[in-house]
């Protein structure tokens, strides 16, 4: 099963704005080894990218959020990941999401990585 174009999230009441934004973050983390096959889903003004784990028992794929991007003005973004608990740490990162995903490709690669 390929899931590496999966947009979970997305749905049909998406602005064109986002849906352009999600379409970026794709591209983005496909233009990379360390961050190709990731999914992007939005919701709200973020965009969540994660992994597909396959490793549970009945092998039914569970969303891995790893990364979120939120949007705080037109073309800025803040970077935030994913805690072992379950909550979201921001982090002192903000920029363009060209930059966003250079600091994931960079400082973050380990949290990204499959």
């Amino acid at each position: 099963m390929d899931l590496s174009r999966a947009t979970a999230g997305i749905v049909t009441g998406m602005s064109a704005d986002m849906r352009n934004a999600v379409s970026e973050f794709e591209e983005l983390l496909e233009s990379d080894r360390i961050t190709a096959g990731m999914y992007v889903r939005a919701r709200g003004d973020s965009l969540i990218a994660g992994r597909w784990d396959t490793s549970s028992p009945d092998k039914a794929p569970q969303a891995d959020d790893r990364v979120r991007l939120t949007r705080l003005g037109r073309s800025a973004w803040g970077l935030s990941v994913k805690r072992h608990t379950g909550r979201w740490e921001r982090t002192p990162f903000s920029g363009t999401m060209v930059e966003m995903v250079e600091v994931m490709h960079t400082l973050m690669q380990h949290l990204v990585a499959s």
